[in-house]
């Protein structure tokens, strides 16, 4: 069995010339940076066209990512911060886009969470926090980010995600039990 390259060793291929390296690393990345930056924009088109700006970011400046963090952090850190300059530009107003295709890799949680009418109830209670809640319980719970990922991106300390986190969820309990949810705090 063919052991599947991490994002570092392909960004290391991509370093050395390997240019389909690096469009793996999109392929790999390039849907749920969308859709993250989907949620700071509410328009999937400009979504797409920042993401883009993203992958155009690491071309241009490709000896600018420090190989001691993941890369992962490093390209949601770039989108978050192509988002919240193209917002700054249309000074529009930070939510989740509701969306009925949404763009996560498969695991257990994400399943059982959006499936059939219950993943509209559950982007109908996202839509209802705060941008911060929104972006912490993305990046933790669907993005698989650790804290300390967390924290670097959203230009917080790691005791401010986990308070941030503690709260979103107990809204998210709030929220989803109004609509008829049970919901359980992990």
């Amino acid at each position: 069995m063919v052991k599947e390259e991490t994002d570092q060793e392909l960004y290391k291929q991509y370093l050395k010339g390997d240019k389909t390296a690096f469009d793996k690393l999109v392929l790999r990345h390039k849907n749920n940076i969308i859709y993250f930056i989907s949620r700071y924009t509410k328009n999937t088109q400009i979504a797409e066209d920042i993401s883009q700006d993203v992958f155009v970011y690491l071309l241009v400046n490709k000896n600018q990512y420090d190989f001691k963090y993941s890369f992962k952090t490093y390209i949601y850190m770039i989108a978050k911060c192509r988002a919240i300059n193209y917002l700054k530009k249309e000074k529009r107003v930070i939510s989740i886009r509701d969306e009925q295709n949404i763009y996560i890799e498969d695991n257990d949680l994400e399943e059982m969470v959006f499936k059939t009418e219950a993943k509209q109830n559950v982007i109908k209670v996202l839509n209802q926090l705060k941008p911060d809640y929104q972006a912490v319980i993305y990046l933790t719970s669907f993005e698989g980010l650790k804290y300390k990922e967390v924290a670097k991106i959203m230009n917080k300390n790691i005791n401010q995600i986990k308070v941030l986190i503690n709260r979103a969820k107990k809204k998210m309990k709030i929220l989803l039990e109004k609509e008829g949810f049970s919901y359980e705090i992990r």
